[in-house]
């Protein structure tokens, strides 16, 4: 596949070194030379030194013959972004996609206003990021969480601490030690993170302290399995959230239907702090402070906070003060991480969920590099690997057979099926049909593979 992506900062730059370890033929546009060496030395990309928006420069990157173009330049107004896509567009371009930073065009109405333009995907990182996060304090048993079909099928992480019953038991025993007690509790471990690697478990895998288990069950059973797990469900009342940023502001007004008790944001910005002020309902606080001072954090009372989010612009203060309010006894605490180095090192530090905006729009962006039968994919943070929905097609490859004889990536895994709205496990005798919804968990070289059996 070929790509254009237009702007090689944070975003763009990780792309394009994913896109083209995947095989794509990814070409870069940016006007600033240091960025355009700095990816050109990272990622086996061409790259065009010039104006992001330029018909030369599109010309130039091969937008006449590409397949997919990505606007995600985010140092101009995001509205030159849907500029150069639209120019992509009529260049000859299949699909293009823009980044933008206005809420108001992702309304449904306006959705299809830019569709009918030629724009097949609008994406805001920092609107993602803080629904993540939203979707994080609601599952606040796990580590990270993800739903299909609103909930039927739930895949949720958790960290298995010293204290933790299942360590040193293996994955059948404590399988079947759940069966015995709940035949609700429908579920299946697809992956173990390990020591930053990742495991698809056997029936004799034995966990570990600080493994991160990767479960995918039905959501009537999910009580037994918290049980099992010697997890709580933390209700949270109270969120103290660090840094007035956009993430922030976006997760405060999120927060609003929830019926919190309490909602502070700490910026230490005058200006920031007088606009949050303004902009924000009433019932959301927002005090002229450092995050950084835990003399002052304790003056605001973070004791008394059943969540802390940090999403500042520098992730060490992310990482440091979700450390901090964690040893102070706050239950829950999220950081926003950008650096992917530094998402195992949040994570061993006891951060509880970590945040990342290119993981997000990574995953929303390679569905694009796949067939049409991918619903959707996410990258789960601090590991190399992707959760993905599929609908299978008539006819296609998974349909013909039970999968215990369907010949399946080893580094890949079926954890459940939605079908007529309902959702359950995937086993071996289970057998795919036509346009069943399904959850596969699979590590970056077995994605291709599998792409081809559900068309």
């Amino acid at each position: 596949m070929k790509i254009v992506i237009e702007g090689a900062g944070q975003v763009g730059s990780h792309l394009a070194k994913m896109l083209s370890a995947e095989g794509s033929e990814v070409s870069v546009i940016d006007n600033d030379p240091a960025r355009i060496s700095a990816i050109a030395s990272q990622a086996d990309v061409n790259t065009v030194l010039g104006d992001t928006s330029s018909i030369q420069s599109l010309r130039e990157a091969g937008c006449a013959k590409a397949d997919l173009f990505i606007g995600v330049n985010p140092l101009k107004a995001q509205s030159a972004n849907i500029v150069s896509a639209l120019l992509a567009k009529k260049l000859g371009t299949e699909r293009v996609i823009a980044r933008i930073d206005n809420e108001e065009f992702l309304s449904p109405e306006n959705k299809i206003l830019f569709k009918d333009m030629g724009l097949d995907m609008l994406f805001f990182p920092e609107k993602s990021a803080s629904d993540e996060i939203v979707d994080m304090l609601r599952h606040s048993a796990s580590n990270e969480s993800m739903d299909f079909a609103r909930g039927k099928l739930q895949m949720s992480v958790f960290k298995l601490d010293d204290d933790s019953p299942l360590l040193d038991m293996r994955v059948a025993d404590f399988a079947k030690a759940v069966a015995e007690h709940s035949a609700e509790a429908d579920f299946r471990i697809v992956a173990i993170q390990r020591e930053g690697k990742t495991i698809i478990p056997k029936f004799d895998t034995p966990f570990k302290f600080g493994d991160y288990l990767y479960i995918i069950s039905c959501r009537e059973g999910m009580p037994t399995l918290l049980k099992f797990l010697g997890k709580d469900r933390i209700v949270i009342r109270k969120v103290m959230i660090l840094g007035g940023s956009e993430i922030a502001q976006m997760v405060a007004e999120r927060l609003s239907g929830d019926n919190l008790e309490d909602i502070k944001i700490i910026e230490s910005n005058p200006v920031r702090c007088r606009n949050l002020s303004q902009e924000l309902p009433s019932y959301v606080n927002v005090v002229l402070g450092d995050a950084r001072n835990t003399d002052f954090l304790v003056e605001e009372d973070i004791m008394g906070y059943q969540a802390v989010l940090s999403v500042t612009g520098n992730d060490e203060l992310n990482i440091l003060a979700c450390v901090a309010a964690k040893k102070l006894g706050v239950p829950r605490v999220i950081a926003q991480v950008e650096n992917l180095e530094y998402i195992h090192l949040a994570e061993e530090m006891g951060v509880d969920s970590v945040i990342n905006k290119k993981l997000i729009t990574a995953g929303r962006i390679f569905k694009f590099t796949l067939s049409d039968k991918v619903r959707s994919v996410r990258y789960m943070s601090g590991m190399d690997a992707e959760v993905l929905e599929y609908t299978a097609a008539p006819g296609s490859k998974i349909t013909k057979a039970p999968l215990k004889d369907i010949t399946f990536p080893a580094n890949a895994i079926i954890g459940g099926v939605i079908r007529g709205g309902e959702g359950f496990i995937a086993v071996g005798n289970t057998h795919i049909e036509a346009y069943d919804r399904v959850a596969v968990f699979a590590l970056p070289d077995a994605v291709k593979e599998i792409d081809k059996l559900f068309r």
